[in-house]
């Protein structure tokens, strides 16, 4: 008995030892989640950027700006010289907030009159939202005691008016529902193309491939398109519960978000037939799928928290994420409806992503016995 036992466990393990990347994994993936997690998963609220539109560009409004940058919580993102550039700002999703000082803040205070500051934050991410409305709230408050000294006043001379944009109520469903189409169009069409050359590679059916006079090219695209197809259609149902079962705002247009979630699945599909041509079995290229779309769309894509809040390392790691980018999309497309000019940026990146990984796919897929 004991001699069959130890037979068994030694052709385990000659099976195990065979797939180098497969027991590669088994002991770097713990390790890659705990980094991922432990830099990405960051609660900490700090270092939101901010602008400032003082229109009374006084010593007085000076201070008030230094009590808000000189703070952890806040970095100054820029002084905006008018209005629409202001806007602009919070469309591109670049700050947080705007801090609009109007003209005669510092006559006002001077004869000791009540002034009103407004506060533009973005309420795309609703949480997000009202932290910064109790930062700003505070850092306001010690600003009234300063000017205030000694004097036992109940009424402050600031006073503000905030305002959330794009999701006045802050419901956190305008935050989650366009957030997890972009998540799960990510991680879906990765583990159903990652499995489409690996599964044939297993089954030996991938010799029909090696033989025909299908260019390699013809044969990754030939593989690709079914695959984005059958997704954009998961994309359209996932549209339709988004906006009439859970009744998500939705302001933009329809047309340029289909056509960017077209560009987006190539770029899922493909990079899901690159795993399946690096990978010799389908539960490796699973598990390769997993940590390269779930863990990093979820931490850095910007779904939790927005990305401008990052450390370097995840605003690095963000950059190499097609969520990230279609993500930008979609959210200013449901809550802002902003025009095509808006993402020129964005679908260029996707475009290059979908470049990259399909290059790539296409020089690893070699037709060789």
């Amino acid at each position: 008995m004991l001699k069959r036992l130890i037979g068994i466990t030694k052709k385990e393990f000659t099976e195990l030892i065979k797939d180098k990347l497969y027991l590669t994994f088994v002991f770097v993936v713990p390790v890659i989640v705990m980094f991922l997690l432990g830099y990405g998963l960051n609660l900490d609220v700090k270092g939101l950027p901010v602008a400032f539109l003082d229109y009374d560009r006084s010593k007085l409004s000076r201070d008030y700006i230094d009590s808000f940058v000189n703070s952890e919580y806040f970095k100054l993102y820029t002084l905006a010289d008018n209005y629409q550039e202001a806007e602009d700002l919070l469309n591109s999703a670049k700050i947080r907030a705007v801090v609009i000082i109007p003209p005669d803040f510092s006559q006002k205070l001077y004869k000791k009159e009540k002034t009103e500051v407004q506060v533009l934050i973005d309420g795309t991410y609703p949480s997000r939202a009202e932290v910064v409305k109790g930062y700003i709230s505070t850092i306001n408050t010690l600003f009234n005691q300063k000017l205030l000294g000694n004097q036992n006043s109940l009424k402050f001379p600031i006073e503000l008016e905030i305002r959330a944009w794009y999701n006045p109520a802050l419901e956190s469903k305008n935050f989650i529902m366009p957030g997890m189409l972009v998540t799960t169009l990510c991680f879906y069409p990765v583990l159903l193309s990652c499995l489409v050359v690996v599964r044939e590679k297993e089954f030996g059916s991938i010799f029909n491939y090696y033989t025909s006079p299908a260019k390699r090219w013809e044969i990754i695209f030939g593989k690709a398109i079914p695959y984005v197809f059958v997704c954009f259609l998961t994309y359209l149902i996932l549209f339709a519960i988004t906006v009439f079962v859970f009744q998500t705002k939705f302001i933009g247009n329809f047309i340029v978000l289909s056509l960017a979630s077209i560009l987006y699945l190539f770029c899922t599909v493909g990079l899901g037939l690159f795993i399946s041509t690096v990978t010799k079995t389908q539960i490796t290229a699973m598990l390769l799928a997993f940590i390269t779309t779930v863990i990093p769309t979820y931490l850095y894509s910007g779904f939790l928290y927005p990305v401008s809040s990052m450390e370097f390392s995840g605003k690095l790691v963000s950059r190499v994420i097609p969520a990230t980018y279609f993500l930008d999309i979609v959210r200013g497309i449901y809550l802002k409806g902003l025009p095509f000019h808006y993402f020129i940026s964005n679908i260029l990146s996707l475009f290059l992503y979908a470049s990259v990984v399909y290059l790539a796919t296409i020089l690893n897929f070699k037709k060789k016995l």
